[in-house]
């Protein structure tokens, strides 16, 4: 299961990738918000990183405007690695260096076709279990 959540500023984007993921046959659940009225991003970051720190869901999707300040939300977690990704290459190196578990895109920032490859490698990539990148993790999860 994965988990999915935005402020007004992703809403748009965030309806566009759950569409793609029901295509794909990818499960999720929607934290909200559920409007493009405005919020506050702190309350979607942390509610998709609480789910998936908690083990209710194995990965999260997290948009705002920049996505900036939603992943610096979710990372406040322990034991969470939001990862804001802009590209496909940044996407794919997080999986498989980082393990990074929450991704994070800025609606204002990467159009939707972008978007749902950004995703699509993400949700795609396997974290290498290379034992220099679980020393890396470990030492970042302190």
């Amino acid at each position: 299961m994965l988990a999915i959540g935005s402020d007004h500023g992703g809403f748009v984007l965030k309806q566009a990738i759950m569409k793609h993921l029901t295509e794909r046959g990818i499960a999720y659940k929607d934290y909200g918000t559920y409007t493009e009225e405005s919020c506050d991003y702190p309350d979607y970051g942390r509610a998709v990183a609480l789910a998936v720190a908690g083990g209710e869901c194995e990965q999260g999707i997290i948009i705002c405007g920049t996505g900036i300040g939603i992943s610096i939300t979710a990372n406040k977690v322990p034991g969470i690695r939001a990862a804001l990704c802009g590209d496909c290459f940044s996407a794919e190196a997080t999986r498989q260096h980082n393990d990074a578990n929450i991704l994070a895109l800025g609606a204002r920032v990467v159009g939707e076709g972008l978007a749902l490859k950004i995703v699509d490698t993400f949700l795609d990539t396997p974290f290498s279990n290379d034992e220099r990148h679980i020393r890396r993790i470990s030492k970042i999860e302190g």
